[in-house]
């Protein structure tokens, strides 16, 4: 199969998986909150996770660029290089999605952002608005108490670890897997 429903950006890796590098967004709010979406698949619409704003780093764009082209996309926030803090974390993604299994492998940075912000959609793609639900602050709390699956796993402990700032460590979560 060379064509897919998940975009251009998407290659089919040597290990027959799509691949792809991304950029994410730790976006966090004075209350220690993150900003997350909430998502679900098109092929199974009966699960739903939250994650990070974020997605794929173009053909010669930075780290830093992708990041922040894609807060101001997803949550029309527009940043400077100079307000992300990082790289914070990194990890190695694998996860079904449009009836396919894919390797993203990742790179988090923080934005830390003044009370009151809120998102706006807007910028979101036709295929964004078909699988994305919502955006919401969410505390660590918030996300141990909810039901529906979190990416990273490891997100309400590194938002608790991140809320009072950052102490220059780069963690590196390996691979995660959502089965």
């Amino acid at each position: 199969m060379t064509t897919s429903s998940l975009g251009p950006d998407w290659v089919l890796g040597e290990d027959g998986l799509r691949h792809r590098r991304a950029a994410r967004v730790v976006v966090i709010d004075d209350a220690g909150r993150a900003l997350l979406v909430e998502g679900h698949d098109a092929d199974q619409p009966d699960r739903h996770w939250w994650f990070t704003v974020g997605g794929g780093i173009e053909p010669g764009e930075s780290d830093v660029d992708a990041a922040l082209r894609e807060l101001r996309e997803e949550t029309g926030l527009m940043l400077a290089p100079a307000d992300l803090e990082g790289p914070v974390m990194t990890r190695a993604g694998y996860f079904h999605f449009f009836a396919e299994t894919c390797r993203q492998d990742e790179v988090f940075y923080v934005a830390r952002v003044a009370p009151g912000t809120e998102p706006d959609d807007a910028g979101w793609t036709d295929v964004e608005r078909e699988v994305l639900d919502r955006m919401a602050w969410l505390s660590a709390a918030d996300l141990r108490a909810q039901p529906l699956e979190v990416f990273p796993t490891a997100l309400p402990d590194v938002l608790e670890r991140l809320a009072s700032g950052w102490d220059g460590t780069v963690l590196h979560l390996g691979e995660e897997h959502d089965d």
